[in-house]
């Protein structure tokens, strides 16, 4: 890749889910621009696994997929039923027994806090990324929904409003991301 973007042919290097060690590796061999990886409310280990202070030290730029706690702190998902037969997400700890009813008792406090701002839950998710300074890419199938989205961009977070939602989604309290299979693909 060093060598695609010397030619001209690449502009710039990132990498998804990688360690802060293997990020460190790598970024000496040619500098790394961006990583992307899952981060929101729901799942913060970049925060707990060393990886933010090595973004920092090394000017890498952090994109948050799943910023909205992979469609949970919507709102929408009121009972694992919700997901098709199909749904990858039937697989995730955080989807399932008792975390399930767990995390969607958070996603009521999320709610109650985006209701006394005027927003959204999932604006209020995505302004928390943007205020920790990442950049969020979630998705959606509507438009409306896009809309949603970009306004989020725009609303700032008070250091007590962030405060106060770590306060209540701490890290690490919604389950793993992934079952044991998934986890082990992640370079943690």
């Amino acid at each position: 890749m060093s060598e695609l973007v010397k030619s001209g042919k690449v502009r710039y290097i990132g990498l998804s889910e990688v360690s802060a060690n293997t990020l460190r590796k790598a970024h000496a061999v040619h500098p790394i621009s961006a990583l992307q990886t899952e981060y929101s409310l729901f799942e913060r280990s970049v925060e707990t696994d060393g990886i933010l202070p090595v973004l920092e030290e090394l000017g890498i730029g952090l994109v948050a997929y799943s910023p909205l706690g992979r469609g949970f702190i919507t709102g929408e998902i009121k009972s694992p039923d919700d997901f098709a037969a199909d749904d990858f997400r039937r697989s995730i700890p955080r989807f399932q027994g008792e975390q399930f009813n767990k995390t969607t008792e958070l996603v009521d406090l999320i709610q109650k806090m985006a209701a006394e701002k005027g927003i959204t839950p999932s604006q209020l998710a995505i302004a928390w990324v943007v205020n920790k300074g990442h950049l969020p890419i979630p998705g959606t199938k509507r438009v409306k929904y896009v809309e949603q989205n970009i306004a989020a961009a725009s609303i700032t977070l008070t250091a007590a409003e962030i405060a106060a939602l770590e306060a209540v989604v701490p890290a690490g309290v919604t389950g793993d991301r992934y079952d044991a299979t998934g986890m082990s693909m992640v370079n943690a």
